[in-house]
């Protein structure tokens, strides 16, 4: 039998009668880091090593474990030789999520059964590109065989959204979202740099150029925003005034870089909740931590880990803040530190309303939490806390043509977790209500909760 089966991961009769209601749904990618321009260019792969390792990070911190020298990971090596160098990395990972992820989407885009290690290396890497080569396994064709209806990128709000024009008439809708993290970490070196280049001479201007970007991208049917936030700030200290020290080449202190952070962070949300956008928050990562490396290789080559911050009291303050105003948007709220997931879960239910179903969103689980335990614990904790039937349910924050495998692993995961509960006496076998809530988590909730 092959190691990819029908029964994959599915460790109970109710859970494979659940995934047969949802295996066939439509995809709704609601974030990821797909490139626009490789969808609109419809980018063809040039081989096997392109396609699975050109921008990984996952695979390339393991590698690195494996004790891969950096040549062979995203040095100058031949590119069969690195490609080989992780098949041979692969069988040693057991329990890593990549083990899964490879296969799924080796059997899944090219029907390869035989597990890839040294010895399949080769044949493996020859299939692969020998049907590379056609033009059914381009970037749209690609996006198209995995069944996607929406693709939801991550743009800087200066991006000129060209690539975004030219795919309006794809079968797939591909939708920018907001990413200002540039415009509003102004403790970074990054922010003068930035600033200058929009033209933006002070903070009045900075606000406006702001909502003017966000008009702009809701223009391209952007639905979303995103901001990654080591925790979320909160401060009432004078925004123009940090922003005027800043720009004269001063350092801030923490309160004034939070009281910045917030008032930008409120003007964005005053027009994500005039638009209907939801806002996303991605909390708790502790980004380039070896210097060295992030000297040679810039940022998201893989040396970013988890945070380790108390989150919640400044969290609750930032969420009253928008309430308070009456800014608040649909919202949601992901961790990168699992230890926070019951912060997060017991949080939302206090700013719930409006008559939308689940309107503040604890996200599944983010990158290091991006497998079956971690979203298992997301999963837990909010049915524990909250309403599991209204989570909008998995994204594959990927920058891979070939990651939409990783939505039939979190079918799969979130159809034995429930199927688990039925086979155990804890929910009732009503396959008729039962239906009704996996379907819900694996495609309907996203289409109503983000208008799609």
């Amino acid at each position: 039998m092959s190691f990819i089966n029908d029964n994959f991961m599915l460790k109970n009769e109710p859970a494979k009668k659940l995934y047969a209601m949802v295996k066939d749904l439509p995809i709704i990618d609601y974030h990821c880091h797909l490139s626009p321009k490789q969808i609109a260019e419809n980018y063809q792969f040039k081989n096997a090593f392109d396609l699975f390792l050109g921008g990984d990070h996952y695979k390339w911190r393991q590698m690195r474990t494996a004790g891969v020298p950096e040549e062979y990971v995203t040095g100058g090596a031949d590119e069969y030789a690195k490609f080989k160098e992780f098949a041979k990395t692969l069988p040693k990972l057991i329990g890593n999520p990549l083990y899964h992820w490879t296969h799924l989407e080796l059997k899944r885009y090219f029907d390869i059964d035989e597990t890839l290690n040294e010895e399949s290396c080769e044949r493996i890497w020859n299939k692969c590109n020998e049907l590379l080569a056609k033009p059914e396994f381009r970037a749209q064709e690609l996006i198209k065989r995995s069944n996607v209806e929406v693709i939801c990128t991550t743009d800087d709000p200066a991006d000129t959204l060209e690539y975004h024009a030219q795919l309006k008439g794809f079968s797939t809708k591909i939708l920018p979202t907001f990413r200002p993290d540039k415009a509003v970490e102004i403790g970074k070196e990054t922010f003068i740099p930035y600033v200058e280049a929009q033209g933006i001479k002070s903070y009045e201007a900075l606000v406006a150029w702001i909502k003017d970007r966000i008009a702009y991208f809701d223009s391209f049917g952007c639905r979303l925003s995103d901001h990654a936030l080591e925790y979320v700030p909160f401060g009432v200290g004078d925004a123009k005034a940090a922003f005027d020290k800043r720009m004269a080449g001063e350092e801030l202190t923490k309160d004034e870089i939070d009281a910045f952070k917030c008032a930008i962070l409120k003007a964005c949300a005053e027009e994500y909740t005039k638009l209907g956008w939801t806002m996303q928050l991605h909390i708790g990562a502790l980004r380039n931590n070896n210097r060295r490396m992030y000297e040679k290789m810039g940022p998201d080559t893989g040396f970013d880990s988890i945070n380790d911050l108390c989150i919640a009291e400044d969290l609750g303050a930032f969420m009253n803040l928008l309430e308070y105003s009456e800014c608040l948007p649909r919202t949601i709220l992901y961790t990168l530190n699992p230890k926070d997931n019951y912060v997060l879960g017991t949080m939302l239910g206090c700013f719930q309303g409006g008559g939308i179903a689940g309107k503040i969103q604890f996200g599944s689980g983010w990158w290091f939490n991006d497998q079956r335990d971690g979203m298992e614990a997301q999963m837990q904790a909010l049915a524990n806390l909250g309403m599991l039937s209204a989570f909008v349910g998995m994204l594959t924050d990927s920058r891979s043509f070939v990651s939409y495998p990783r939505h039939e692993y979190f079918r799969r995961i979130l159809c034995n977790l429930i199927g688990k509960w039925v086979a155990e006496g804890e929910y009732p076998e009503d396959y008729a209500a039962l239906e009704k809530i996996v379907t819900g988590i694996a495609y309907y909730n996203a289409k109503e909760y983000f208008k799609f």
